[in-house]
């Protein structure tokens, strides 16, 4: 027995038991946080009423979704309409296999890794992953059988299938410069320095991508500026406007559980991971106990930090109309991403891949690009609209609306 928990199978069966609890835990108290942030922001208190500040209101909002009553309307398709919000929960919770969260621990005779998985293909696990999410979305829309629900289900799937496409040439980009697919080993790789004091993190390297990624990460999730599958003005609720109940709960935790998963891997990818520069127990060397557990607060901590920034840009940001929104993707991100894709192409053959004197130029310079593309493009915008009549035409005059009706 004890033979079979110091393995590597015993330890990832045990860390999955204890993420998944962590992440429940986790998307309960998001729920909380964003209500906090929400009241910090707008200058009111938020939850304060159940628990000492609050704190035992996630409790309380579980137990209404429980004991709500679960209305099925009787024009859905109900298989459907049950399998969507199910389908959603169990993508958004299977993602964080492949994250590396506490480095190697020394278990007796084994090193063993502190991650459920280490496959050769952890990012693009992640991504199959991430994009089976809009199966559950048009399920919800399609099911409900409800206008509103199948327009919000088609503007995600619009939505989606445009950002993963930046999505993943951002992730290209680290593959090429990292030289694996490996999460764990991309990681290791960012424990080294630069000069001695500047962090080998990717986020020094290709600045351009992590930001692009980070929209995309906040388009895949719905979340404002690009929450526009839900958007309550005009939709009413979106794809899940028929949901109520638990069902109608399982969305929000899968978006939550999806904000985790994307902070996890933008950490790992651009921020180094469980990585501290000049702190000994978060090296790739340390794998005593103690150190394991100081890697796990680092990333959680980064997580957090990613999730804080998300929540603040909700309620900072107004939405995004939905054409903008498809326009900002293929107008500007895709042209972008295909340029950082070609820059670390060039970087890699040169051998420049991890100078950042040469990443940080050719960033610099697709930056240049993308704004004097955009002044370029509103200069004609406004050209086009100081031709316009600044009167209405003789034959309109009269109408209704018109200055002489």
């Amino acid at each position: 027995m004890i033979e079979f928990l110091t393995s590597q199978l015993g330890v990832s069966i045990i860390l999955t038991v204890c993420v998944l609890g962590a992440l429940l835990g986790a998307v309960a108290y998001c729920i909380y946080f964003e209500r906090k942030i929400s009241a910090w922001i707008q200058d009111r208190f938020g939850p304060n009423r159940v628990g000492p500040r609050g704190l035992l209101q996630p409790i309380a909002d579980g137990a209404k979704f429980l004991l709500k009553e679960d209305v099925i309307p009787g024009h859905v398709d109900k298989p459907l309409f049950v399998l969507a919000p199910a389908s959603i929960f169990l993508v958004a919770f299977i993602g964080f296999a492949a994250i590396p969260w506490g480095g190697q621990l020394q278990l007796g005779d084994n090193l063993v890794n502190i991650q459920v998985a280490n496959p050769d293909i952890g990012l693009l696990y992640i991504l199959g992953v991430a994009s089976m999410g809009v199966y559950g979305i048009v399920l919800g829309g399609w099911a409900s059988n409800n206008k509103y629900s199948i327009y919000g289900a088609i503007r995600a799937t619009a939505s989606m299938l445009s950002y993963e496409i930046p999505m993943g040439l951002c992730i290209l980009v680290i593959v090429l410069t990292m030289g694996t697919l490996r999460l764990e080993q991309i990681t290791v790789l960012q424990t080294g320095s630069w000069l001695g004091f500047i962090p080998q993190w990717n986020i020094f390297l290709h600045p351009l991508a992590f930001i692009i990624l980070f929209i995309t990460a906040l388009a895949e999730a719905n979340r404002t500026p690009f929450d526009m599958p839900e958007a309550e003005q005009e939709l009413v609720g979106g794809y899940h406007t028929e949901y109520s109940a638990l069902k109608f709960g399982m969305f929000f935790l899968g978006e939550y559980a999806h904000m985790i998963t994307a902070s996890a891997l933008m950490a790992v990818l651009f921020f180094g991971g469980w990585h501290l520069p000049w702190i000994p127990w978060t090296q790739a060397d340390a794998h005593q106990w103690y150190a394991v557990l100081a890697k796990i607060l680092v990333i959680s901590g980064k997580i957090a930090g990613f999730i804080f920034l998300m929540m603040w840009l909700r309620w900072t940001l107004p939405r995004f109309r939905f054409d903008r929104l498809l326009w900002l993707a293929w107008q500007r991100l895709i042209p972008a991403t295909l340029g950082l894709f070609v820059l670390a192409v060039i970087l890699v053959y040169t051998g420049n891949h991890q100078s950042p004197l040469w990443a940080l130029g050719g960033n610099a310079v697709i930056l240049v690009i993308m704004l004097a593309s955009g002044a370029m493009a509103r200069r004609e915008v406004t050209g086009r609209q100081g031709n316009l009549p600044r009167t209405l035409p003789a034959d309109t005059r009269g109408f209704v609306g018109s200055p002489s009706s």
